[in-house]
């Protein structure tokens, strides 16, 4: 009835067709008012809750995601429209190139293995690498090198130190192989990097019978999952500069772990990495049956400090 009133329909005669009095239509509508005023009352602390808690991270999306996982139902319009009227603004996307790419080197190049399309279907079946920079007030720059699982976006390894050496990026490889265990077959992609093509760093992966793959000359899209996820850390993070290494470390190193256990992805359905892994791996355990071997496709080992 409201519908038709803002139509242009007058109450008088919509109460006279619907047999109803115009004082119980106004009551009604007055009602339905109060009720969605109430309910916008008693929601907008948690809005406000879940954006703090996130540190402006979380847009309308995920906050309405969040609140359903606690059980209170919330659609993405009215997390929306709270946050504006309590002046809440996430932060906003912004452009980002990697400038820690030097692929001008004459250690030779590995063939791009994920070319074909092929999203893996489980974990450790392949992990991207990058190397991004963090500015530092006054002593220059310090390095982060990430390794992440492609199926669960989970960061699986990570180093910083004030270098772009391969032992940067070693540090991170060694640190994703102790606490994932991948059994052979894993393909490991990256940019075409002098980092990756070392020798040590190529002993290490053809130790642990790991495919080495490498994006192809000149294509910036090849490595995107990488390039993404080290977009939405420097967005998240706001990493401008940071006064000292020590800080860095810990903004950093905490992110990670936040990232992996409480941010929700829409890639994943709005699950973190860790409850999408567990997720599953309780449905191939449940396919498998008691009994059966752990394939190599879901094998994982879990470290006490890794996220």
């Amino acid at each position: 009835m409201a519908d038709l009133h803002e139509q242009g329909f007058s109450v008088a005669a919509l109460c006279h067709s619907l047999g109803v009095s115009r004082s119980g239509y106004y009551a009604w509508k007055q009602g339905g008012r109060s009720r969605r005023t109430e309910e916008d009352r008693r929601l907008m602390p948690e809005v406000r809750a879940v954006f703090r808690t996130h540190k402006r991270r979380y847009g309308a999306r995920r906050i309405a995601r969040e609140l359903s996982k606690r059980g209170t139902p919330c659609g993405t319009r009215r997390a929306g429209r709270l946050m504006r009227e309590m002046g809440l603004e996430a932060i906003q996307p912004r452009s980002f190139r990697p400038r820690t790419t030097e692929s001008r080197h004459r250690l030779g190049y590995s063939p791009n293995l994920l070319v074909n399309g092929r999203f893996p279907q489980a974990v450790n079946l392949a992990w991207v690498g990058d190397i991004t920079y963090v500015s530092l007030v006054e002593d220059g720059f310090l390095y982060l090198a990430l390794l992440m699982d492609l199926y669960s976006r989970r960061i699986v390894g990570w180093e910083l130190d004030d270098n772009m050496k391969e032992s940067l990026v070693l540090s991170a490889l060694r640190f994703a192989i102790a606490g994932r265990q991948p059994l052979p077959g894993l393909i490991h992609h990256t940019d075409r990097g002098g980092q990756y093509a070392g020798s040590e760093y190529r002993r290490v992966l053809k130790r642990a019978r790991i495919k080495q793959s490498m994006s192809r000359a000149d294509d910036c899209y090849d490595n995107a999952f990488m390039e993404s996820c080290f977009g939405t850390i420097k967005r998240e993070l706001e990493m401008e500069r940071y006064q000292s290494e020590a800080l860095a470390r810990k903004e950093i190193f905490g992110y990670i772990r936040y990232y992996n256990t409480r941010r929700l992805h829409s890639s994943l359905d709005y699950l973190t990495p860790v409850e999408f892994e567990a997720i599953k791996q309780a449905s191939q355990q449940a396919q498998r049956g008691p009994g059966r071997r752990k394939s190599s496709s879901s094998g994982s080992y879990e470290m006490e400090n890794q996220p």
